[in-house]
């Protein structure tokens, strides 16, 4: 059961005296331990969706559950809280804080997430991540220092340290080579499945769509088809990341 549903969700804005519609009742629902990958032409509507669905921007018209409570019901504290507890989020761009280290990154993380873990606790599950996406090694290091692939791996460890429920993807591997995207999506896999996320996964690349579960394309503010994937079930994911993906290499 779809524990996140948007339903008939429309956007439009207002460019000189022509009301432009950016979606045109979108029906979408998110699975826990699933991987939804949206696709399509830029112009499409699939970021804008991505967006309205992390609560980042309101929708013009429609309504849009999490744990069948409706978002249009709360008020912006209540969003904002729903954002810093119970969504992670990664984007082309790391954004990592230029001054702090790859370890202040996720205390700075749970600072906003308002977490009651103690400063023995912080410390234990901060090492406990990095440890998980292989970056412990640099927990010291500032951004600086990093390469494009490190930094992805700081700034999904930074989505997932408060301990999300969804995680938000838009263009996670935009600005990596092929290598280093595939390495990311199997970070972002194995997470997903281990830690029992929903995850929804804006992409232009084909590549990466072996990774997800479902598949969405979209064209022109409407949801054109939906595929299932044939990757191998969860079960599968994390025996074939072993053999297959080194993430030593990952740097």
């Amino acid at each position: 059961m779809a524990f996140f549903s948007m339903n008939h969700v429309k956007k439009s804005f207002l460019q000189g005296d022509v009301q432009e519609e950016i979606l045109k009742g979108v029906h979408l629902s998110l699975r826990k331990g699933k991987l939804t990958a949206l696709v399509g032409a830029s112009g499409s509507g699939k970021s804008t969706l991505l967006t309205i669905a992390a609560g980042l921007q309101p929708a013009s018209a429609g309504e849009i559950l999490m744990e069948g409570k409706s978002l249009h019901a709360m008020d912006q504290e209540e969003i904002r809280k729903i954002r810093a507890e119970k969504f992670g989020f990664v984007f082309q761009s790391a954004h990592l804080v230029p001054f702090l280290t790859v370890e202040e990154q996720l205390k700075l993380m749970l600072d906003v997430s308002e977490s009651k873990l103690t400063r023995m606790e912080q410390r234990k599950e901060i090492a406990r991540i990095l440890k998980l996406v292989e970056m412990d090694h640099r927990r010291n290091a500032y951004p600086a220092s990093l390469s494009g692939g490190e930094k992805q791996r700081v700034a999904i460890a930074r989505a997932i340290i408060h301990k999300p429920e969804i995680l938000f993807a838009d263009e996670p591997t935009a600005s990596l080579d092929s290598k280093k995207s595939k390495d990311v999506l199997s970070l972002i896999r194995e997470l997903t499945d281990t830690l029992n996320i929903a995850t929804l996964m804006v992409t232009h690349d084909e590549a990466m769509l072996p990774f997800a579960d479902r598949i969405i394309r979209m064209c022109d503010g409407l949801i054109l088809q939906e595929e299932t994937s044939t990757f191998p079930t969860p079960s599968l994911h994390r025996t074939i990341f072993k053999d297959t993906v080194k993430m030593s290499d990952f740097i």
